[in-house]
Order: C-alpha cells, then sequence, then structure tokens
C-alpha cells in the first residue's frame, strides 16, 4: 500500500466486543475528560509528553512541544481536547475535532513508559464510547499504512477511504497492507 488510507467508525454498526470489554475493565477508575480548545490553563508538560510520545514512536521531528502549544492554545482546526485519567491523575491526551456528527481522533498521546498496559487501546475505546453516546454517526481514527495499524480491523463497523469512496471490505484493506 503506497497510500495512507483514512478509516473511520460507522456507530450506528459499532459493538463492544470481548476483547474490548475486556482491555476496558484492565484500568480501573479510568475516566475521560473533555475540555474545551483553546485552553486557557495550558502547562508546557502536556506538549513535552506529545513531543516524546511522537519521536518515540515516528521519530524526530514529528511533532514538536511548540506545535502542540500552539494547537492547544489558539483558534485552531481542532476544538477538543480529551484528557484520560485514573482517578484524579492524568495519564494521556487525544487532540480532537468534534463536529454534530463526528468526532476525529487526531492525536492522541501518553507516557510510554507508564506500567500500565493498554493505555492507548483504553484511551480510543473510551472515546468511541464518548462518540456513540453523544450519538456521533462516526468517529474517525486516523489512518491504516503500517503493520501496527491492524489492531483497527477488531472494531465491528470499520470503513477505508478506497480514494473515491467509503468501503467495507476489510479483506481488500488487508490486501493492500500485504501487498505495501
Amino acid at each position: 500500500m503506497n497510500q495512507t488510507r483514512s478509516v473511520r467508525l460507522n456507530l450506528s454498526q459499532f459493538e463492544l466486543s470481548s476483547e474490548n470489554r475486556r482491555v476496558l475493565h484492565k484500568i480501573e477508575n479510568f475516566i475521560l475528560e473533555v475540555k474545551d480548545l483553546p485552553l486557557s490553563n495550558y502547562h508546557w508538560s502536556i506538549g513535552k509528553l506529545a513531543k516524546d510520545f511522537y519521536k518515540i514512536k515516528f521519530g524526530e521531528g514529528v511533532f514538536s512541544a511548540n506545535k502542540v502549544k500552539e494547537i492547544l492554545t489558539t483558534e485552531q482546526n481542532f476544538n477538543k481536547l480529551f484528557v484520560y485519567k485514573i482517578e484524579d491523575k492524568e495519564i494521556g491526551y487525544c487532540i480532537v475535532q468534534e463536529t454534530n456528527e463526528i468526532i476525529h481522533y487526531s492525536y492522541p498521546f501518553y507516557n510510554l513508559k507508564n506500567d500500565t498496559s493498554n493505555i492507548g487501546m483504553d484511551m480510543m475505546l473510551n472515546a468511541i464510547i464518548y462518540a456513540q453516546k453523544n450519538n456521533k454517526k462516526y468517529i474517525y481514527l486516523g489512518s491504516f499504512q503500517r503493520q501496527t495499524d491492524t489492531y483497527k480491523l477488531q472494531f465491528k463497523g470499520l470503513e477505508w477511504f478506497d480514494g473515491e469512496k467509503w468501503s467495507e471490505d476489510l479483506e481488500e484493506l488487508k490486501k493492500l497492507l500485504k501487498d505495501k
């Protein structure tokens, strides 16, 4: 696959699988708090966490702390920050665009050295549940281009953009990744 394929969930078709429920129950007292952007109480540690996360996952210079600060403190295309907590401790974030019909789950980040497993999946699942509870039609989950993106195939209602239209043919999507 030479192209990045956008993926989304049609929330009218989404149901939690037994594996999804298992992941959700692994972390007790996991809370999703939604904050409006721009933030009035931005702290530099959020930008550093994002920069470090993207450096480790994707390489140097992918997402700077200054860019994160700019997105979170000025009027941008994004209008929400999902703040993930265990009890009162903030453990992860996702920069989001929310409209009447969609959630665009854009830039998730958390401390990769945290000893709690499945934080990233737990964050995404909580965002999906939030979108469904708030009567959204879709949640966009980013792209599908690397072998590490195959975890998104587990979600019922997954659709991908083939360059012309949204498709539910996951076998074709798998084939594109395999042919890469």
